[in-house]
């Protein structure tokens, strides 16, 4: 199935893919901007794309007070927090898989994105008794923070168990991620016991993820968090490729491995602990994207990491354009959009021709 996904790319060129890598890219921008527009020209309300039209002419005065709110305080704010929530998660996935060797890898594999869920539980349940204090203080920006810095504190924990004299081990680091995120995931089940009804509702919905709400003091809030991970790319695309070869060969080819491996799991932690703060758990993102630019564009992170970010947000946004309208009024949570178009995706290329083309990496 790979093989055949690949075929007209591979049609460019044997050797050097930097012609397809190019082509893809131009191709995943002209995506973007077509996701942008019917982000922002679509919806439940009466506002449209021949609205958004007008307004971009710079005609808004021919809007009504109703229009101009929905375009510039809804869905400018939520199209600009979609791209970056699904620009962080898809890059951050293609930038995990190059580190691990292993295109099953995501963010979660670190602890991320349990650490986040089980401070924003704590946040949620124990937010009028225990933690009162800290939510009179911070108020709507508490929950964000805890399921920020509970994502900080799990890469924290992670570093100190997989580290030793220096040196950080990519096993230990699988392996103590996956025990952190079990462990995450039984405390949160004992807060999930204490939870009245309500506490319940806002647990199950921010743990499928959503970008209801959003504005631009949350856009704000993630653009440095984000910034980071993306400006970051042009300095370690290479030491991921020549990661593939194995850690002796990269630290020969002059590659500094160990301060790689810490500058890429402090980014990423930094990046998604704020995209789940925010938008809450949103699943196979980074690991959907990433592989099947990988089958288009092939393993160079040259072109692989900048794609992830287009690819990603461009998805983010037609996820949130389908969980907006296709039960409106109501709306979806888009952890469920991304699911139900990322798992049987991921599914299907995994049992194609044995999964033989996700095992062999790049």
């Amino acid at each position: 199935m790979g093989s055949t996904l690949a075929m007209p790319f591979r049609q460019m060129g044997n050797g050097d893919r930097t012609g397809q890598g190019v082509l893809v890219l131009f191709l995943l921008v002209l995506l973007l901007v077509v996701s942008c527009l019917v982000s922002i020209g679509v919806g439940p309300t009466g506002v449209g794309l021949d609205d958004l039209w007008t307004y971009l002419r710079g005609d808004a005065a021919s809007l009504s007070s109703q229009e101009r709110v929905i375009l510039e305080a809804v869905r400018l704010p939520r199209t600009a927090l979609g791209i970056l929530v699904g620009a962080a998660l898809a890059v951050s996935g293609a930038m995990m898989q190059g580190l691990f060797r292993n295109p099953l890898a995501d963010p979660g594999i670190v602890g991320v994105t349990s650490g986040a869920g089980l401070a924003a539980v704590a946040a949620i349940v124990l937010g009028n008794t225990i933690l009162a204090p800290l939510s009179l203080f911070f108020g709507s920006q508490f929950l964000p923070l805890m399921a920020f810095f509970g994502a900080l504190f799990n890469t924290w924990l992670l570093y100190t168990i997989g580290t030793r004299q220096g040196r950080t081990s990519t096993t230990a680091l699988i392996l103590s991620g996956i025990a952190i995120g079990a462990l995450s995931l039984a405390i949160m089940g004992l807060l999930i016991v204490m939870a009245d009804d309500r506490q319940l509702r806002d647990i199950t919905f921010w743990n499928l993820g959503s970008l209801g709400g959003a504005t631009f003091g949350r856009v704000i809030s993630i653009l440095p968090f984000v910034a980071v991970v993306l400006a970051i790319i042009p300095f370690v695309a290479r030491g991921l490729d020549a990661l593939v070869l194995g850690d002796a060969a990269a630290f020969h080819m002059g590659i500094p491995v160990q301060r790689l491996k810490r500058v890429v799991i402090v980014a990423v932690a930094a990046a998604c602990g704020s995209t789940v703060a925010v938008a809450g758990s949103i699943g196979f993102v980074g690991i959907v994207v990433p592989h099947l630019l990988r089958l288009a564009m092939g393993p160079s992170h040259r072109f692989l990491l900048p794609g992830s970010a287009l690819g990603g947000a461009a998805l983010m946004l037609i996820a949130d354009s389908v969980a907006r309208t296709v039960a409106a009024p109501a709306e979806l949570p888009i952890g469920i959009i991304t699911a139900l178009f990322g798992a049987p995706i991921f599914l299907f290329l995994l049992l194609g021709k044995q999964g033989a083309s996700i095992r062999d990496m790049p």
